[in-house]
């Protein structure tokens, strides 16, 4: 075997203890509740104990009712990465259809190419949202059988909210293909009825617009997309839909030992959730996103296509052409307020996003700006 040798470029940083908190509006993780995070801190029991049972019970099923789904969830260790991989296995043969439109879907057909699978992609420039028509024309105008139709619900690179509503619709006309949907930094704080627009899999992170600590992955599985998998010859092992749902219905618990602690700050999080409910929750994040943009379009501009921007993450397009990373690092250390450069190198200093998602409101958020305003002398 010949392996590529690289030049060692990290050296070990000691963890110190003796950081500033920062309130954080980078798109995730994002702020979390005090008593969220005093969940984590329990005394540690066994995953195969009945409080376990307890407590997966609990957070799949409240997870359920906050989502209105009457599809499967699944609550993995691991970051939404994982649903990109596992969902792929599960479900693709031989050919997925990927539109592309920034960092992040790109990923996700990259992810597929790396699993061996052909790839077809669709691709925007990067700040445009993808279209269902162009769906619709792709799926029939090929010769080939889609397995699937993979799309990214919010582009937290360039800040663009696809429609995964009416893109769903599309896919729901071809009863052979299903359709996977990464709502990674959006689900939690843009409402999205998962049943009614014919999504076989959707997936999440728990550290975004959940708000709460990284190190879970939080997935709905229709009926299709597990029948779809116990057709196949293989799939993933540790993301599979059987092994994960089919344990849950004999155990009510996880088949590999999970993240216990998160798992104690998610039931507690997931309460406040469902105190909230999904449309109010939309509705708070929806305000955050309309204060964002109107500021955004006082001083600067926005990113992404006009009427396809995120709920829960502003990508501005830097207009002024302020030093974008050295407003980041003065407000930082001014205001210990953190938020984000654009992504990569082609955004890095052409953009700058601010999260707001979570426990954020629009006082908070102006809090931020007035920040940047002071320190950018807008």
């Amino acid at each position: 075997m010949v392996r590529i040798q690289v030049d060692d470029v990290t050296e070990k940083r000691e963890y110190t203890d003796d950081y500033q908190d920062k309130t954080l509006y980078i798109p995730g993780p994002t702020e979390v509740r005090e008593d969220v995070i005093a969940e984590m801190c329990q005394p540690m029991f066994g995953h195969r104990m009945d409080r376990m049972t307890d407590l997966y019970t609990t957070i799949v099923e409240d997870t359920k009712e906050f989502l209105g789904t009457d599809n499967d969830v699944m609550i993995l260790t691991g970051s939404g990465t994982e649903i990109w991989e596992s969902s792929t296995l599960n479900l693709v043969d031989e050919n997925i259809l990927v539109p592309t439109c920034g960092s992040f879907s790109e990923r996700h057909a990259n992810v597929a190419e790396r699993l061996g699978k052909n790839v077809d992609r669709i691709e925007y420039e990067w700040g445009q949202a993808i279209k269902p028509e162009d769906i619709r024309e792709a799926l029939e105008s090929s010769d080939k059988q889609y397995d699937v139709v993979a799309t990214v619900m919010n582009e937290s690179s360039t800040g663009v909210r696809n429609p995964i509503e009416e893109i769903g619709d599309v896919v729901a006309e071809y009863p052979d293909t299903y359709f996977v949907v990464d709502a990674v930094s959006a689900l939690g704080g843009d409402y999205v009825d998962i049943d009614e627009h014919n999504i076989d899999v959707i997936f999440a992170s728990s550290q975004k617009a959940f708000a709460m600590p990284p190190g879970l992955a939080v997935c709905t599985v229709s009926e299709d997309a597990y029948e779809r998998e116990l057709s196949k010859d293989s799939a993933s092992w540790y993301g599979g839909f059987q092994r994960a749902l089919d344990y849950y219905d004999r155990k009510g618990q996880t088949h590999s030992t999970p993240a216990i602690p998160i798992m104690l700050a998610y039931r507690k999080q997931m309460k406040y959730m469902l105190e909230e409910g999904h449309e109010g929750r939309d509705q708070r994040h929806r305000e955050m996103a309309e204060y964002t943009r109107e500021w955004a379009y006082e001083h600067f501009d926005m990113f992404p296509e006009e009427g396809y921007e995120s709920q829960t993450v502003a990508c501005i397009e830097n207009t002024q052409g302020i030093d974008v990373a050295a407003t980041i690092e003065e407000v930082n250390e001014k205001y210990d307020m953190a938020f984000s450069n654009g992504y990569g190198s082609a955004l890095g200093e052409k953009t700058f996003r601010i999260g707001h998602m979570g426990e954020h409101d629009v006082e908070s958020i102006k809090a931020l700006t007035d920040a940047i305003e002071d320190v950018a002398d807008l």
